[in-house]
């Protein structure tokens, strides 16, 4: 049956000047990743990522791993939000913690509730709406979802995946982020789908990092 595999960015490089850009690790996770899908015989007829480099980084890891050139699709919906902006927009009349954004702990703590405001539309002035965000991430999904194909590799980024399977749950907002708090850099997530239907088949699912390799390759940010 068709499967969109949805891969989450390897490790990026949070706290610095651009977070924007994989780590060393993100690159090691990526090729890794890519090797396991070529021992499985898991070959892409679609590829596709978002607009951002660590998606893109991640995704060119993956097919040099696998041996291949692929020319990938560029898909904007498959962008993580903006949660600098989003912070910035809920932190403008001041108040904002120490180490907001360059501290790991204090970012992370701020993110589930400050996503929650966002999708009550709490947030003046947000750099998108929730709803906008939630209908950006569906249509790039249904995009790559498309007749006459079989397997599509797409690399977007935690807060995307984890409204991709909330939207398609039909699970309460919180859930979306409880699903990206968990998920694991290079982690696969899986839709099978046919021309009428789509079913969730796998979550946050990393068979590249096993025991042997775990200390190194298993993050989170």
């Amino acid at each position: 049956m068709p499967t969109l595999y949805l891969i989450r960015h390897g490790q990026a490089s949070f706290g610095a000047d651009d977070y924007d850009v994989l780590s060393p690790i993100g690159h090691e996770q990526s090729e890794a990743l890519g090797r396991w899908f070529a021992q499985e015989g898991i070959i892409p007829d679609l590829t596709g990522h978002g607009t951002l480099r660590r998606q893109k980084e991640t995704l060119a890891g993956i097919l040099k791993g696998m041996g291949l050139d692929k020319e990938p699709e560029e898909h904007p919906g498959l962008d993580e939000y903006n949660f600098h902006d989003l912070l910035e927009a809920k932190y403008a009349a001041g108040g904002a913690p120490t180490g907001l954004h360059n501290d790991h702990k204090s970012h992370f703590r701020t993110l589930r509730s400050t996503v929650a405001e966002w999708q009550r539309d709490e947030i003046p002035n947000p750099p998108e709406t929730w709803g906008e965000f939630a209908a950006r991430v569906d249509t790039a999904c249904k995009a790559l979802m498309r007749d006459g194909v079989e397997t599509v590799f797409a690399v977007s980024s935690g807060g995307a995946i984890s409204q991709a399977v909330s939207a398609l749950l039909e699970t309460p907002g919180i859930h979306q982020t409880k699903m990206q708090l968990q998920m694991k850099n290079t982690a696969i997530t899986r839709f099978v789908f046919t021309p009428r239907n789509i079913y969730f088949h796998g979550f946050n699912e990393t068979p590249h990092i096993t025991a042997a390799n775990a200390d190194r390759l298993l993050t989170y940010a």
